[in-house]
């Protein structure tokens, strides 16, 4: 049986298409998507701030690295935003609320349990090379790291092989996120032809695909920078894109409609 959705591969015109496309949709009701970006902004300044303070320094450098691989997740608002604009729909924050919530009874949320295990993986494999390679130095804030990191062999080569190693996983969880999650919020489809599908986009143009992945990774920590001010922009913009992107991409195949 051929497969349900046809992939079209990716090229870097598709990407400034979905780019414009998605800075089109941010302005169309700026005030709803920019509280999508406040609200992962919140979430993000929360999560560090209470690691900090708890002194889990280890957990504030994964989820600092991590916190931006399940943005996808997050962005679900967003794509639901795009649809109705698409179809020309009026909707209120409210509906698009709703629909958010009602994923949870679909599965959208197998995906996102998915790609939380993902996240927490990451977690724990800087915890393995911290105990490795860093065991015979002391820090106790985020300071402390950083001067170790930057200023002994041991923390290069952690720096090193965690960079490898967590790239390696970034790509995993792109792979399989960039296309289903907008995908199971579109179709009534299950989340394993969604994963497929997912990484069936990326292997058909893996150069632009992964090019966007490390766009996409670069401006967030870019965004980050300054209080994760810039977040509460690039979030939104990022989240219309992504909608675009699997819209150019992905059809369903008329041999098996």
């Amino acid at each position: 049986m051929p497969p349900r959705f046809a992939v079209k591969p990716a090229t870097v015109a598709d990407i400034r298409a979905a780019l414009s496309d998605g800075f089109a949709d941010l302005r169309r009701r700026p005030a709803l998507s920019l509280m999508f970006g406040l609200v992962y902004a919140v979430i993000g300044a929360a999560l560090l701030s209470g690691l900090t303070i708890l002194d889990q320094i280890w957990i504030v450098i994964a989820a600092g690295v991590g916190f931006p691989l399940v943005a996808p997740f997050l962005a679900a608002g967003l794509y639901d935003m795009s649809r109705r604009f698409e179809a020309n729909q009026t909707f209120s924050a409210r509906d698009i609320f709703l629909g958010v919530f009602r994923q949870q009874r679909r599965e959208f949320g197998w995906m996102a349990f998915i790609v939380l295990f993902v996240f927490w993986m990451w977690a724990y494999q800087v915890r393995i090379l911290l105990a490795i390679f860093l065991l015979n130095h002391s820090f106790y804030t985020l300071d402390g790291f950083l001067n170790v990191v930057m200023t002994t062999a041991d923390g290069v080569a952690f720096l090193a092989v965690g960079s490898v190693i967590g790239a390696i996983i970034a790509t995993i969880l792109f792979s399989l996120a960039v296309i289903s999650l907008p995908l199971l919020l579109d179709k009534d489809i299950d989340f394993i032809t969604a994963m497929i599908t997912s990484f069936q986009s990326v292997f058909a143009s893996p150069v632009v695909m992964i090019g966007w992945g490390a766009m996409i990774g670069a401006l967030t920590l870019a965004a980050a920078a300054p209080a994760l001010l810039g977040v509460i922009v690039i979030f939104p913009l990022l989240g219309h894109t992504s909608w675009h992107l699997y819209k150019r991409l992905i059809t369903e195949n008329p041999r098996v409609l």
